[in-house]
């Protein structure tokens, strides 16, 4: 069996905003630390870590 079964696959993430105006995040309507501009799914610092724990392995 392979230990690396959990790995997370290299996702492209948004670029980082230098300043407002913001992306609001797609789960809470928070502001992201994206740039507005964005076209994609955005998620807030907050909602982004419950992400990574939901999706976290388990084993």
């Amino acid at each position: 069996m392979s230990e690396d079964y959990c790995t997370i696959v290299d996702v492209p993430r948004p670029p980082k905003a230098e300043g407002p105006p913001y992306a609001e995040c797609v789960l809470c309507r928070e502001p992201t630390e994206y740039p507005e501009s964005y076209k994609g799914i955005t998620l807030c610092p907050v909602c982004e870590w419950q992400e990574a724990q939901r999706t976290a392995c388990s084993g």
